[in-house]
């Protein structure tokens, strides 16, 4: 089988199509033929380990992943004897990222219990464009958000993947949205029914009059103080992700905000694949499109990777394996 391999950290440079042996399923594994993958933080992350967190995690000096990709979709190839909720044929997508992830590959192993069935009317390519963004999404929002009706909320970051799903998993539950991001987002975020959008080069939230119940930022490049600020009172900050520095002032000073603001910092801890079957059910009632940008062919993975790195993609980033 192909498959999208590196040797060393870097830029996308780095990685070049391999023929491999295609793996075989262990007893409580499924063989999945990819149909599309979708670029996720973790493996722009990965292909650089620019940090020391990705360093530690994956390989000090040399990556221990060699194949990247965590948001998969495709159809079963084969079964281990052990599994009971899969046949070959079913179309079936989720998140690999608990589980060694290689989704950018023509055939990957995965343990059944990161695998949901794809809804019938949803295309791969909107299928893995939705695993890891969806559930930052849903978690940010309603799991540590808890957002309700009636309340205002701020995404900062809003036009990527988690921001354009939570965008609209908002629109739904009925509050007020004011999203942010750079001035080639704008047109798309009210599109999405964003209430009001704001240019980021423009216009810095934390430091107007407006306040928040709710924050969701994918973006985290500010100082936990700065958060607090743009919060209401008793209002939540939820990061999802961002610079590692930030989410470790977030950790660290988010008690002490507590305790002298009323206000509340929070870090989504995901929780892979867990709500699939709400995002389908979102889907299926009209209440859920995703953002696709692409998709980009096999042979143009190096620059679809490139394209993510930039910032300037719309929603998700997917690659096709056909």
């Amino acid at each position: 089988m192909k498959a999208l391999t590196r040797e060393r950290y870097g830029t996308s440079d780095v990685l070049s199509w391999r023929e491999i042996d295609t793996p075989s399923p262990r007893p409580q594994e499924v063989l999945v033929r990819v149909h599309a993958a979708s670029v996720n933080d973790w493996d722009w992350g990965m292909l650089q380990g620019a940090s020391l967190v990705d360093r530690l995690l994956f390989g000090l000096l040399s990556p221990r992943v060699k194949i990247l990709g965590c948001d998969v979709s495709g159809r079963v190839a084969a079964v281990g004897s052990q599994v009971t909720r899969f046949r070959v044929g079913d179309a079936v997508f989720g998140d690999l990222s608990g589980s060694g992830f290689g989704g950018f590959a023509e055939y990957v192993c995965a343990p059944e219990t990161s695998l949901a069935h794809k809804p019938l009317r949803m295309t791969f390519v909107q299928a893995a464009s939705l695993p890891q963004a969806g559930m930052l999404a849903v978690q940010g929002l309603i799991d540590l958000g808890r957002l309700r009706p009636g309340q205002r909320l701020l995404l900062n970051g809003a036009g990527g993947g988690v921001g354009t799903i939570a965008l609209q998993i908002a629109r739904r539950i009925g509050v007020e949205v004011t999203a942010v991001d750079g001035p080639g987002k704008l047109d798309l975020l009210r599109a999405l029914g964003a209430d009001h959008v704001v240019d980021f080069t423009r216009e810095d939230f934390t430091s107007g009059d407006d306040r928040y119940d709710l924050i969701l930022d994918v973006k985290t490049n500010r100082s936990p103080w700065a958060y607090a600020r743009a919060l209401r009172p008793g209002g939540t900050y939820v990061t999802v992700g961002g610079s590692m520095l930030r989410l470790l002032q977030i950790l660290v000073l988010g008690p002490v905000v507590r305790r002298l603001l009323k206000k509340h910092l929070r870090i989504v801890a995901l929780k892979p694949n867990k709500d699939l079957g709400y995002l389908g059910e979102l889907f299926l009632a009209g209440q859920l499109v995703p953002v696709i940008d692409g998709p980009f062919r096999l042979a143009d993975a190096n620059l679809a990777l490139r394209r993510f790195g930039t910032g300037d993609h719309l929603g998700k980033v997917v690659i096709t394996m056909a």
